[in-house]
């Protein structure tokens, strides 16, 4: 059974409800594991396999998954009858990997920066800027209730969850807000975060 290491109230949140949404929570083994926080709380699980004690990270037999926008790829695939991703031959499979790549490659980077108060020119011309990114999501959603049309994927989970944590960040554009709202209406999500609030695991 492939097995995901998870932190509780991190980045691999989004991977739980990922799981969730899926239906294959009896198909993946979850071990909590601690992480170095940015308070300078936790630090390194020695029962991590991660190179850099990081989550998430998804193992099974002699491979192993890391980094969200990939895990996604790689569960969607192994499950296509989720229906959340896009497998090979679906014509909307290159958006969803562009997505998956734009979210780790671009719109991460520049949450992250423009939440540390970073900025330099090399940034915004490498990874554009808070304005261009919530641009491109504007755009995308205009006419449409979802990045890649009306129904949900794992694009939207993966993208809209950084809003879930920074309710700051929400950017201004109306269709965007109202994308984070139906996002964060999902059972799937309202499920995993009360089981991370309260403690629990199933």
């Amino acid at each position: 059974m492939p097995t995901l290491y998870h932190a509780p109230n991190s980045r691999s949140t989004s991977i739980l409800v990922l799981i969730e949404e899926m239906g294959i929570a009896d198909r993946i083994d979850v071990i909590d594991v601690t992480v170095a926080r940015q308070d300078g709380s936790g630090g390194p699980d020695p029962r991590n396999p991660h190179p850099e004690k990081k989550v998430p990270y998804l193992t099974g037999g002699a491979d192993a998954v890391r980094e969200r926008g990939a895990m996604v790829a790689f569960l969607t695939d192994q499950f296509p009858e989720a229906g959340l991703g896009r497998p090979v031959g679906h014509p909307q499979r290159g958006a969803f990997l562009s997505w998956l790549f734009y979210y780790q490659g671009v719109m991460e980077p520049v949450l992250v920066l423009d939440w540390a108060k970073i900025d330099h020119p090399v940034f915004h011309a490498t990874f554009r800027d808070l304005d261009a990114v919530f641009a491109r999501l504007s755009e995308a959603l205009d006419g449409q209730r979802y990045l890649l049309g009306e129904d949900y994927s794992a694009v939207d989970l993966l993208l809209s969850s950084p809003f879930h944590w920074l309710p700051d960040a929400v950017p201004e554009q109306s269709s965007v807000q109202a994308w984070i709202r139906r996002c964060a209406d999902r059972p799937a999500l309202k499920a995993v975060m009360e089981r991370e609030r309260s403690g629990l695991r199933t």
